[in-house]
Formats: structure tokens, sequence, C-alpha cells
């Protein structure tokens, strides 16, 4: 057996120079790997925000008693950059009520109450016609107790079906809320 070769000055710092350059290296391919996952979020985000706006969503508002006529994506609203600012995903509306979606991928409980904030601030930076509002929130993917705690803030709720997105018939003695 031989014995180990004492390691010198020289060795530990080109170690630590090859330790560097693979640290950095790593460093770059985790932003690469988080621009792209960002990225592809994004994308699926904009997909299921146009699969709910795109098929016939005014269709089933009207079915449930609301006269919906018109519809915009991403409304903006209030002073931009500021507290008193938001965006609704989708906006429809005729004269006197509009009825503001928030779309998810997977919708979870504190975007139900994110929404319910943003209709507020709506109300009151938005709303320049003062129309009646009606919250709805939307997702691809939503639980069962999620759907349960939206109908009980008073939001209409849209899930996937076999038809691209459809609005659930809510419960029994239901009424959305108005703000």
């Amino acid at each position: 057996m031989s014995t180990p070769q004492p390691i010198t000055y020289e060795r530990i710092m080109e170690m630590i120079h090859e330790l560097t350059l693979s640290q950095k290296e790593t460093d770059r391919q985790i932003k690469k790997t988080s621009k792209e996952v960002e990225s592809l979020k994004t994308s699926v985000g904009r997909l299921v925000e146009n699969m709910i706006g795109g098929g016939n969503i005014i269709a089933q508002f009207q079915a449930l008693g609301y006269d919906v006529t018109a519809h915009s994506q991403n409304k903006n609203f209030g002073k931009k950059g500021t507290t008193d600012s938001g965006e609704i995903d989708w906006l429809l509306e005729n004269g006197d009520i509009a009825i503001l979606v928030e779309v998810k991928t997977a919708l979870k409980k504190d975007e139900i109450d994110e929404h319910i904030e943003r209709i507020e601030k709506y109300r009151r930076y938005g709303n320049s016609s003062k129309k009646r509002l009606i919250g709805a929130v939307a997702g691809a993917f939503v639980a069962e107790q999620d759907i349960n705690y939206a109908h009980k803030r008073g939001l209409l709720v849209i899930v996937q079906s076999g038809e691209a997105f459809k609005v659930l018939d809510p419960p029994p003695g239901f009424v959305a809320k108005e703000w």
C-alpha cells in the first residue's frame, strides 16, 4: 500500500476553485430551471383563464338568471401601483350587474378570501357605474371543501367538467352575495 501524499496549499486552492466553479454552474442551472418553471406556471394559468372565458361561460350565467351580455379579460381597476388597484381575471356584465371571476389552476381557501377582498376594492375603486357585483371563483382543480367554503362566502364556483368548465348549481337556498 502506498502512503497518502500530503495535500499541498496549491492543491487545496485548486479544489476550492473547482468547487466554486461547480457551485456557480449549479446556481446557473437552478436559475434557468426556476425561470422555466415560472414560465410554464404562467402558461398553464393563461390556458385555464382562456378555457374559462373561451367556452360558453356567458350562456351558463344566463342560464342561472344573470343577463350578462359583455365580457372582458384581465380588467385592471384603480390607480395602478397602489393598494387601491387590482385586476379581475374575467369581468362579465350588463347594464346593472357585473360578475367578477378569479381564475386559478388549483383554487385554495386563501385565494377565495383574496378574491373577496378584491371584490371589495373593485366596489370602492373600479365600479364607477355602481353596478351590483357578484363574485365567482374558477379552477381546473378545486377540492370539495374549497367549493363549500366559496359557496358559504357567497361566491359562485366554476370547475372543470367534461365540457371544459361549468358553473356549478348553487346549493338550495343559495343567494349570491352582492357587493
